[in-house]
């Protein structure tokens, strides 16, 4: 039977969703140890939409797997939530076609980013926002945001070393809002969702959205970056911490 996941975890203490060497920390390496359990030692893999960055959170990853043995989704997903560590939770689970693939079928992905910006953060805060010591021009801020929008080629904030056959992506949403969590505290929440995003795009955006917001990048200097399809001429990106995938959407079948 192939099942049909979607995940949420707390990105903190993850190398990234990808297994990697021995000894790494990964959300993909808790699910197919937790599955393993399951299926009687026998190795199950998982693909995810999405290889999420260490230190980036998810609230709707979405993942697949196959298991040999017929097992009810409610009940898999019981015991596979009573089996993971406390920093992912299986949401929801459900039997998927057997042509289904978390990756290859995504049509698009949401992602958010939170950014606290003024002298002091909040210390609850640290883990799922990012920040920057001082106030963003947000009128700078919103106009750089509309830079994303409609079909480019993204390959300048994109990471080096990046294997994907094109780095061109359609942006169908870059949007900014603030909101002031506490005094003193004025929150950027950028909002993106794409067709597809290269490695450490999303934060490579924000990233962009900081240097426009400090001024020091017009979005004309912005608009030439991105045209010049080499990283070294974007700002550098924004942390992890602040950055959560939110959904994962699929035509409907």
């Amino acid at each position: 039977m192939r099942f049909r996941l979607t995940l949420a975890y707390d990105g903190t203490a993850f190398q990234g969703w990808q297994s990697q060497r021995a000894g790494a920390r990964t959300v993909q390496g808790e699910l197919e140890a937790a599955l393993g359990r399951l299926a009687g030692g026998a190795r199950v893999v998982v693909y995810g939409a999405g290889r999420t960055d260490a230190g980036v959170h998810a609230a709707g990853q979405v993942a697949h797997f196959d298991l040999e043995r017929a097992m009810d989704p409610g009940a898999l997903r019981r015991a596979l939530n009573g089996t993971l560590p406390d920093d992912i939770r299986a949401l929801e689970a459900s039997e998927a076609e057997p042509s289904f693939h978390a990756r290859r079928n995504a049509t698009s992905k949401l992602y958010r980013y939170v950014l606290d910006t003024g002298e002091i953060q909040l210390p609850s805060r640290r883990l799922y926002a990012g920040h920057v010591p001082m106030r963003l021009d947000e009128l700078a801020v919103a106009e750089a945001a509309t830079l994303y929008r409609g079909r480019h080629d993204f390959a300048s904030l994109a990471s080096a070393g990046s294997s994907v056959k094109t780095t061109i992506r359609t942006v169908t949403r870059a949007e900014v809002r603030w909101e002031d969590p506490a005094r003193g505290v004025r929150s950027l929440v950028f909002e993106t969702q794409a067709d597809g995003f290269l490695r450490r795009m999303a934060r490579s955006m924000v990233g962009g959205l900081v240097a426009a917001g400090r001024g020091r990048a017009t979005p004309t200097v912005l608009r030439e970056a991105l045209l010049a399809r080499d990283r070294r001429a974007w700002p550098a990106p924004a942390e992890a911490r602040g950055l959560v995938l939110v959904r994962v959407f699929y035509d409907a079948v």
